[in-house]
């Protein structure tokens, strides 16, 4: 199923979900004990293998059992529009929009929508400000 690359035709069809559970991202060691057996499910939402070692997005309540440190406290917003792979300009439209509000936009492209970590206490400023570049784009 291919997606969509017209940035126009994105922009204006977009909409923003939110996933119900607050998360933060951890990173562990690969010599840390856990980080072999990490699996997907029970809170922890996405993995990242990188050079340093992985990175967890994980629900803050997961976290905390876990006894991991908690430095970012993040709601996770699906842009819910299937974005090609090869489109260019949603990403940067997207950061632009929160960046003039001054929210960061931590960005996670998956094969049919993106996703973007923001700071928990501007969930909504977030959405606004995303939701109104779509009403702009229409």
């Amino acid at each position: 199923m291919a997606g969509e690359t017209d940035l126009s035709k994105m922009l204006a069809t977009v909409r923003i979900s939110r996933r119900p559970d607050p998360v933060t991202v951890c990173t562990l060691q690969d010599s840390a004990p856990e980080a072999a057996s990490l699996r997907l499910g029970d809170g922890i939402e996405a993995l990242i293998a990188e050079r340093e070692g992985t990175t967890v997005i994980v629900t803050i309540a997961e976290a905390e059992r876990r006894d991991w440190s908690i430095d970012f406290r993040a709601v996770w917003l699906t842009v819910e529009v299937h974005s090609a792979l090869e489109a260019v300009g949603l990403t940067q439209a997207l950061s632009t929009a929160l960046a003039k509000v001054d929210i960061p936009a931590n960005v996670i492209a998956g094969f049919f929508h993106d996703h973007i970590l923001v700071p928990l206490d501007r969930a909504d400023d977030a959405i606004a400000a995303l939701e109104e570049l779509a009403t702009s784009a229409r």
